[in-house]
């Protein structure tokens, strides 16, 4: 099982929650909020080989945590993955535009310069202004939409764009986003479940509530969700493999500056 977009920390019984990850033996990308919450979250990370902690800021809270900038360029090299970052459009946080544009072009302009990075992006009402950021800073890495929900159109050039795509049980439950799923290419689609914050029946999702979305994935496509597992494996390996070659590069590019100093 695979949760590519879940918020570890903030889960009220975090403990047993990665317990029963590392029992599982579940596939996890901790995202992250904010800077400050990285070394506390990475610390849930400690005697799993398959957790892994995304360095992030939210864009609902950019304009409440700016000033911890510094502190994400202080702790990027340390991360392999980027997240949660991204823009929202929705009413309550559009207010903020401006200081969310500021945090995320700041966040690719950091990852463009680092030679790339694996980033999950949240797009909520602000496809197209992500979509706009992410060609500006062309380089900054690779890109996977969590619960996409824009527009046919946009998703049609996050495709043309070799955007990647996480998909979880709660947004499965959409019959409009069990369409776009349809369109989404295969070979770039991971699950998430986007826990705490995503509700299953009244609850929060966790972590093995991905497998209701590998469920939901065989049914769309037809195929055996042994079939399924096989193939968001090989998704999760292209993309680990990925992010080892943007952060290798990063390090051998760093080890030349200091040897020219």
């Amino acid at each position: 099982m695979i949760d590519f977009h879940a918020h570890l920390d903030l889960y009220p019984d975090v403990l047993e929650v990665v317990q029963e990850v590392t029992k599982r033996g579940i596939y996890v990308l901790s995202v992250t909020t904010t800077p400050s919450a990285w070394k506390g979250t990475s610390a849930l990370a400690h005697g799993s080989s398959r957790i892994r902690t995304a360095l992030g800021l939210h864009p609902q809270l950019a304009h409440l945590r700016v000033s911890e900038l510094p502190l994400f360029d202080q702790l990027f090299s340390e991360a392999m993955y980027i997240g949660e970052i991204g823009l929202d459009g929705a009413p309550e946080y559009k207010r903020h535009w401006e200081l969310q544009l500021q945090v995320f072009d700041h966040i690719l302009g950091r990852c463009q310069s680092a030679g790339g990075r694996v980033m999950s992006i949240h797009s909520r009402r602000a496809t197209t202004a992500v979509l706009d950021r992410l060609e500006k800073f062309s380089g900054a890495g690779l890109p996977i939409l969590h619960w996409f929900s824009g527009s046919s159109r946009e998703l049609d050039r996050a495709i043309a764009a070799d955007c990647w795509f996480s998909v979880g049980p709660a947004m499965l439950a959409s019959q409009r986003s069990r369409e776009f799923v349809m369109k989404m290419p295969r070979d770039r689609i991971l699950t998430e479940t986007d826990g705490p914050f995503a509700q299953i029946e009244g609850q929060s999702a966790k972590p093995w509530d991905c497998e209701k979305a590998t469920v939901k994935l065989a049914t769309l496509w037809a195929i055996s969700e042994l079939k399924v597992d096989k193939l968001l494996s090989d998704n999760l390996r292209s993309l680990g493999a990925a992010a080892e070659r943007m952060v290798a590069s990063d390090l051998l590019s760093h080890q030349v500056k200091s040897n020219m100093q």
